[in-house]
C-alpha cells in the first residue's frame, strides 16, 4: 500500500475561495476548504502551513484564513506553537475509535429507523454504488472516498435524521483521515463496495438485524486496518 500527499513542490494543493456564494463569510469558506483538504489528506497530517502560501492559494487575505485556522485549532485538526508554526495535527488512534463508537452507534439506528420506513428508496444509493464501482476502475480516489460518504449519508436521509450526518462531520473527521489512507489498495476498495452493495441490499428489503450486522462488521474495519496504516505511515500518526 502506497500513497503520498496530494501535493505539489511541498506546498498542498487547494482551491481559490471563489466570490459566487455571497451570503456565506469567506472565512467559513477557507475553513470548509481547508477541512475537505485535510480530510481527504491533500493536506497530510504532520504538514507545516504556511499563512503566506495559503493566503496565495485560495486568494484571501490574512484576516479570514486566521479566523479558519483558529476554528481548526478547536476542532483539534490544527495546532499554533509560538515560535514554530502552525503544523496539522498527526492522526491519533483514540480519537478514531471514540469516532467510530460515535458514528457506529448512530449509523446502526439510523439504519433500523430506516428500514422502518415503507417509502425507503434505495434508487440513489445504488446510483452510488455505480459511479463507485466507475471510480475504482479509473482509480479515481478522491472521487471514490466522496460517493462512500454519500452512500453512509443516505441512510441517515432515509431515516428521517438527516441532521444527524451533518452534526457527526466534526467528530468523525480523524476517522475519515484514517478511512482516505486506507485507499490506495485495490482490494481495500473493492471489498467496500461488496460490503455497501449487501448493505443497500438489506435496506431495501427491510431485514434490520442483517443489515445492521454487516454495517457494524463494514464501520469496524478501522480497528484492523488501524494499526497497520501506523506501521506504514509513522509520520502520519500521534501514538
Amino acid at each position: 500500500m502506497s500513497t503520498r500527499p496530494l501535493s505539489t513542490g511541498g506546498v498542498p494543493r487547494i482551491a481559490p475561495i471563489r466570490r459566487e456564494r455571497a451570503r456565506a463569510r469567506t472565512s467559513d469558506r477557507v475553513y470548509d476548504e481547508l477541512v475537505s483538504a485535510i480530510r481527504n489528506l491533500r493536506i497530510p497530517p504532520g504538514a507545516s502551513l504556511s499563512e503566506t502560501d495559503l493566503s496565495a492559494q485560495l486568494e484571501v487575505s490574512r484576516t479570514p484564513l486566521r479566523e479558519a485556522i483558529a476554528r481548526l485549532v478547536d476542532n483539534g485538526l490544527v495546532s499554533v506553537v509560538p515560535q514554530v508554526g502552525t503544523r496539522v495535527e498527526r492522526i491519533r488512534l483514540q480519537d478514531v475509535e471514540e469516532a467510530r463508537f460515535v458514528r457506529e452507534a448512530l449509523e446502526l439506528a439510523a439504519f433500523a429507523a430506516a428500514c422502518e420506513r415503507p417509502d425507503r428508496d434505495v434508487n440513489t444509493m445504488r446510483i452510488l454504488i455505480t459511479e463507485q464501482e466507475r471510480c475504482h476502475a479509473s482509480h479515481d480516489l478522491s472521487a471514490f472516498f466522496a460517493a462512500d460518504e454519500a452512500l453512509h449519508q443516505q441512510i441517515f436521509v432515509l431515516s428521517g435524521h438527516s441532521g444527524i450526518w451533518t452534526m457527526m462531520q466534526p467528530i468523525k473527521l480523524q476517522l475519515d483521515r484514517l478511512r482516505r489512507l486506507s485507499l490506495p489498495e485495490p482490494d481495500m476498495v473493492r471489498e467496500l463496495i461488496d460490503e455497501h452493495t449487501a448493505i443497500v441490499d438489506s435496506l431495501e428489503v427491510g431485514d434490520i438485524e442483517g443489515g445492521q450486522t454487516l454495517l457494524r462488521a463494514h464501520v469496524n474495519r478501522v480497528r484492523r486496518y488501524g494499526p497497520m496504516l501506523r506501521e506504514q505511515h509513522p509520520d502520519y500518526f500521534a501514538d
